[in-house]
């Protein structure tokens, strides 16, 4: 069936305006307007036709094909996770990535890190008035570049402009659902003394490449942002080793602070040798010049991995056969005491606490 209009019986004339029709039917959107206006939000043609000839086409997958309200879908694990999280990154184009497949790797990690399987996104976007529809179309050709690299879809969204100067552009919204296949139940409540403490590669890029990328040092580098889909990472860990307690992608705050709230939430200490973690060259270079330890820098394709002792080194090689993980490094230990402090042993052989990051030295990062 190709659901081609006919009329039987019909004059020739009739038939000529059906396919007509139905020529019109099929043909290709196109949004002819260099910009946003503030038609393409009313909910009328120009919107329509923004979704079908950015969105459509870039995500293009039978869920999101009816452009119905919501997506259907059948899942067979008894478990699901659930996730949200919105993207208002500055600049929105950056070395090594952009708002847009941020957008998707960040809901897909957060689904990771509970040991879920990524099954599918939505995406709703808040454009601003002006905004140019080549750098949406660019967003949205990167968005689907990182689903299909994450192994997801993005089955339904949203779309809404407003007026010049009420916003920066574009933000974006994902949420994200994926199937618990993993038996076990990871957390940060879980750690307890004896544990090793690994991350799955340098850390700081993101949060340098973003700084940089604005422009206000003058300063010239080679980093860019480690923004990736840790799915396939976590499945390659948990299949290669037993005992992890907890994964926690480093993000906002930096690995400092999730190791705060790990050692709080399980009432332990967390003991860090600062020689054992890996942090570029470059990296080191500019939180030096603003005064910001690379503990507190974000990432957005790295995580924190707590593991039974036992069972670091087979989670350590698990790692580095992937990858993404190919520069993990075992970076400390979890202690009885003193319970919810993370410590810091340092490369000329003190101690001293780390604690969670306070203010925020590196705004709009994701």
């Amino acid at each position: 069936m190709t659901g081609r209009a006919t009329a039987p019986g019909g004059t020739g004339r009739e038939q000529r305006v059906l396919d007509r029709i139905d020529r019109v039917r099929r043909r290709r959107a196109r949004v002819t307007d260099e910009l946003i206006t503030m038609a393409h939000g009313a909910g009328g043609k120009a919107t329509h036709t923004l979704i079908e000839a950015v969105f459509l086409e870039a995500f293009r997958n039978p869920l999101l094909e009816p452009l119905d309200d919501q997506a259907v879908f059948a899942v067979s694990s008894p478990r699901l996770a659930f996730t949200t999280d919105s993207y208002v990154v500055s600049p929105l184009f950056f070395p090594g990535g952009d708002i847009g497949d941020l957008a998707v790797n960040g809901t897909v990690n957060d689904l990771a890190m509970s040991g879920a399987r990524p099954l599918h996104l939505s995406a709703a976007f808040i454009l601003e008035e002006g905004f140019p529809v080549a750098d949406l179309t660019r967003i949205a050709a990167s968005m689907a570049r990182a689903a299909v690299a994450a192994d997801v879809r993005i089955v339904t969204g949203d779309t809404k402009v407003v007026e010049r100067g009420k916003a920066d552009g574009c933000y974006i919204t994902t949420s994200g659902v994926g199937a618990l296949d993993h038996p076990g139940t990871l957390g940060a409540a879980r750690a307890g003394a004896g544990d090793a403490v690994l991350v799955s590669g340098p850390v700081g890029d993101h949060g340098t490449t973003i700084m940089l990328a604005r422009g206000e040092l003058e300063l010239e580098s080679d980093v860019v942002s480690d923004t990736a889909p840790l799915g396939g990472l976590v499945a390659t860990l948990l299949a290669g080793t037993s005992g992890v307690r907890c994964l926690r992608d480093a993000t906002r705050g930096g690995v400092a602070t999730i190791l705060n709230e790990v050692a709080r939430a399980s009432d332990v200490a967390v003991v860090i040798d600062e020689t054992a973690v890996p942090v570029r060259p470059e990296v080191r270079g500019a939180a030096e010049i603003l005064g910001i330890d690379p503990l507190y820098v974000a990432c957005e394709g790295r995580m924190i991995v707590v593991v039974d002792g036992a069972q670091a080194g087979a989670a350590l090689a698990a790692l580095r056969s992937h990858p993404l993980g190919a520069q993990a490094a075992i970076i400390g230990r979890v202690a009885a005491d003193p319970p919810g402090l993370v410590l810091l042993k340092t490369e000329f052989g003190g101690t001293r606490i780390v604690d969670v990051l306070i203010g925020d030295p590196l705004p709009r990062i994701c």
